[in-house]
């Protein structure tokens, strides 16, 4: 794949952006940030966001080669420890994307051994799936789709019989997301909850709509596919799930990014989930199969639109290399036009595929 000038000078200014945000947050988390200032709102341990800003961090210290930046990678990395046994499926998100970038680092290889294990530990064989847990409050017995991404690979680290989980619980989202591959849905139902008596029931919130859902699907659907496993169920069905994926939802052929909701086309947009399903694409791109020229021309075409329309450039009062647009939660009103740090985490890692600094694959 060719290396495009735009491609280089947007990934150039979301990294610089990443200095700013730095020196702005300190010890803290970025999570989502005023798009008409720039300013953060942070956290203090990260939430389920604190992954994609060490990174972030990490993309930034390959990127310059400095080794300050990656200390400071390191650093940020190191204060996820705490998040490796919290109950929360979301390690995936946090622990998976937090070091997979860091290459060569001994300290976080070790953290992401340690997640692993903890994931595979905390795999509950009568659900078939690690769940959604507890740590971030509500209800601990559900199945979300944003729970699957990052848990695979991390998971599939932990040995054959870590492969084996990671196997089992993308499927077991899959066949409630999507249904059970007899009969795909043409819609995604992002959530579930577990009851004793009548078993796994749908919930509203993410509604049906959640544009983020299908995304998180896709990209962990992509993930399993360059993931080495043992002998099982895994190549069929998540080819089929792929397509079915592919072929609905305007994916490869609707708006480049789409609403935060897509039942609600007078809502916010959300440029995180086209982040998302670019990478996904990106990954899938480089499987062999019927649609690898169509999902390369795809995820480019939509970093493009991403950095052309939505992407902050030169301004007096915030900064450049903001992904703006983003939609933390349409349904409670909360940052529905804002820069998103995992947002800036895909974006920034589908440009850094694109011009040749990363593999994809491996992330």
């Amino acid at each position: 794949m060719t290396s495009p000038d735009w491609a280089r000078d947007a990934l150039t200014a979301v990294i610089d952006r990443v200095t700013v945000t730095e020196s702005e947050v300190g010890a803290r988390f970025p999570l989502f940030a005023e798009p008409d200032s720039g300013r953060w709102t942070t956290t203090g341990r990260g939430s389920w966001t604190g992954g994609f800003w060490a990174g972030l961090l990490w993309l930034r210290a390959r990127y310059s080669g400095i080794e300050a930046d990656r200390s400071a990678a390191a650093r940020c990395t190191a204060r996820l420890a705490p998040w490796v046994d919290a109950d929360t499926a979301t390690r995936g998100l946090i622990l998976w994307y937090g070091t997979a970038l860091a290459s060569h680092d001994a300290e976080a290889t070790a953290l992401r051994e340690r997640a692993a294990r903890s994931c595979l530990e905390a795999m509950d064989p009568e659900l078939g799936l690690v769940p959604w847990g507890s740590a971030l409050g509500g209800p601990r017995l559900l199945a979300r789709a944003d729970g699957v991404p990052g848990m695979v690979p991390l998971l599939a680290g932990a040995g054959p019989e870590g492969a084996t989980a990671a196997g089992a619980h993308l499927h077991r989202h899959l066949e409630l997301c999507l249904g059970d591959g007899s009969e795909h849905r043409s819609w995604t139902q992002p959530a579930w909850r577990f009851d004793a008596g009548p078993g796994w029931q749908p919930c509203e919130d993410p509604p049906q709509g959640w544009s983020r859902g299908r995304a998180w699907l896709l990209l962990a659907v992509a993930d399993a596919l360059h993931v080495p496993t043992p002998s099982g169920p895994w190549p069929e069905p998540l080819a089929a799930a792929a397509e079915h994926l592919l072929a609905h939802g305007a994916v490869l052929d609707g708006p480049f990014v789409p609403h935060a909701d897509v039942s609600r086309p007078d809502g916010p947009l959300d440029t995180s989930a086209a982040a998302i399903t670019a990478v996904a694409l990106l990954k899938l791109a480089r499987l062999p199969g019927p649609r690898t020229t169509e999902c390369a021309h795809r995820a480019a075409a939509i970093l493009r639109h991403l950095v052309g329309t939505h992407l902050s450039g030169p301004h007096a009062h915030r900064p450049a290399g903001m992904l703006l647009d983003g939609c933390y939660d349409a349904g409670r009103g909360t940052a529905v036009r804002h820069e998103l740090v995992w947002g800036d985490f895909f974006l920034a890692l589908g440009l850094a595929a694109l011009t040749g600094s990363v593999d994809i694959t491996k992330v």
